[in-house]
Formats: C-alpha cells, structure tokens, sequence
C-alpha cells in the first residue's frame, strides 16, 4: 500500500509561485511515473505533469508547459509541482498520483492510468 501526502498549497497573488510536495511513504516510487493533476470548483479533475521513473521524461498540458516543472527526488521519495506565474484559473485542488503500470509506458494524462492519490493540497490564486 502507498500513501501520498501532497503539501505546499495556499493562497497566492496572480503571478506569483508556489512549490508542492508529494510524500510518499509505504513503498518506494522510484520505478513508477508520477503525475499531478488539479480538480477546480464544478469541473472534472483534469491533468496537470507527468514524470518519469527516472525524471529523464515530463509531459505537461499546453497551459502549463513554461509555467509549471515537475521533479522528483527518489532518494526522498517526494514529487514535486514548481508552478510559477500563477493566474486565478490556476485555482484548484491539486493531486499526486502514481502510475504502477510500468515505467516503460509513455506517461499518461488520463486519471484512470493512476493506481494511488493523495487527499490533495488547496491551491487559490487572488486576481
């Protein structure tokens, strides 16, 4: 069993940065792709990035490809969301995931591929 604890949210001005974390603890996520995905106010929860096993491939959406880096640290087991110049449609609740398929697979942008989540982390943008 896996538990993600994903840390780092909060409220921040338009154009600002926030950096969030995922924990993991329960099994090492060192050969698995991890991914971020947010779920806003009446919406489904849509994808955010996506890394490799190795941090060596990244897929992001076209809204956050330059704004937003993901990384992992495998030796800390932690994932991490760097999200700069953040605009108020940034605001949702943010989630780790991790993808037990395979670390050979391209990496997904569909929740269902992700085996374990976290409860998420409030992240509000102000205007």
């Amino acid at each position: 069993q896996v538990q993600l604890v994903e840390s780092g949210g909060g409220l921040v001005q338009a154009g600002g940065s926030l950096r969030l974390s995922c924990a993991a603890s329960g099994r090492t996520l060192s050969s698995y792709t991890m991914g971020w995905f947010r779920q806003a106010p009446g919406k489904e929860r849509e994808f955010v990035a996506a890394i490799s096993w190795s941090g060596s491939r990244t897929r992001y959406t076209d809204s956050e490809k330059g704004r937003f880096t993901i990384s992992r640290d495998n030796a800390a087991n932690t994932v991490y969301l760097q999200m700069n110049s953040l605009k108020p449609e940034d605001t949702a609740v943010y989630y780790c995931a991790a993808d037990f398929r395979g670390f050979s697979l391209p990496l997904s942008s569909d929740q269902y591929d992700y085996d374990y989540w976290g409860q998420g982390t409030q992240v509000t943008v102000s205007s």
